[in-house]
């Protein structure tokens, strides 16, 4: 027994050493190939790096929701301004990190273990729209239904949801935002506005929700050459719309009259059916709802 422990002892090691030494070949290939298409990666200063990413984070509040200045505030902490060697070399500026269903390269760095995995991107662009795919998931998911503009109860969701464990990291944010007058960014919204994008993004939420496991749940290491397929749900029975037609008469218990706050997310929950066959029922375009519009509910 004592034979086998120091075996054991000496054997292990030398195991870690020469992941470690892998993982330090690897991370020098994506370090060198990321100074061969930009042989001057830029050092940012906090001013410059709000100038360089503004617009993106405008592009994906005005797609999501997510305030530009919460984007921008995150990004700035987590990636040192863009400096960290994770965003120089990894174009990673929000420590996003591999999973089952990553197919990209990886770049290695200690973070909750040694060795953590994170993903590489092509460029930083890429970096933020992924941010928001990332925050597209049912534990952020109360967060869609606040205005854009809403940076302070952004903050203070993003800790409630799980996002970071550091007790200070609302204030954290909320102090970037102010000091830089990051709020400059957000943008207001009407209330049609407001009501067709959580229908978007609750939808999207929604589809997402059976694949959370598996898309964001860490890997040691990304399977590059794994090909995840979904097999088709033949379950369900097809649906038939017919464009144009005119909604079917419906007895009065059945017809709901839409109120003030009314989305096609929160109608689906409270009576139990579909967007889609929400959609389908009513001959919906992609408007949205309006309030005092009449609404088939039950199938």
């Amino acid at each position: 027994m004592n034979k086998r422990i120091l075996l054991l002892a000496l054997i292990l090691p030398m195991f870690f050493a020469c992941k470690t030494k892998k993982y330090s070949r690897n991370n020098k290939e994506i370090e060198k190939a990321a100074n061969k298409a930009n042989p001057n990666i830029p050092s940012y200063t906090t001013l410059n790096y709000i100038e360089a990413f503004k617009a993106v984070a405008i592009e994906e509040m005005n797609a999501y929701g997510i305030p530009a200045s919460i984007t921008l505030a995150q990004g700035i902490i987590e990636s040192g301004s863009g400096n960290s060697s994770l965003a120089k070399y990894a174009n990673n500026h929000f420590g996003i990190k591999c999973t089952s269903e990553w197919k990209g390269k990886a770049y290695y760095k200690d973070d909750d273990k040694s060795n953590d995995c994170f993903r590489v991107y092509k460029d930083a662009r890429e970096s933020y729209k992924d941010h928001s795919e990332f925050l597209k998931r049912k534990r952020y998911s109360f967060l869609f239904e606040l205005d854009k503009n809403d940076y302070k109860n952004w903050a203070n969701g993003l800790k409630q949801a799980g996002y970071a464990t550091n007790p200070r990291y609302p204030a954290m944010l909320i102090s970037m935002i102010e000091k830089y007058q990051l709020y400059q960014y957000d943008q207001s919204e009407s209330e049609k506005e407001k009501l067709k994008r959580e229908d978007k993004i609750f939808t999207e939420i929604n589809a997402n929700i059976p694949q959370e496991k598996k898309k964001f749940t860490p890997v040691a290491t990304p399977p590059s050459k794994q090909v995840i397929t979904t097999p088709a749900d033949t379950s369900a029975p097809a649906k038939t719309t017919v464009i144009g037609s005119v909604m079917p008469a419906a007895p009065a218990e059945k017809v709901y009259t839409v109120q003030k706050g009314d989305t096609l997310y929160n109608l689906s929950k409270r009576f139990n059916i579909s967007i889609e066959d929400i959609k389908t029922l009513n001959s919906l375009s992609e408007e949205g709802i309006k309030i005092g519009q009449k609404l088939i509910l039950v199938k």
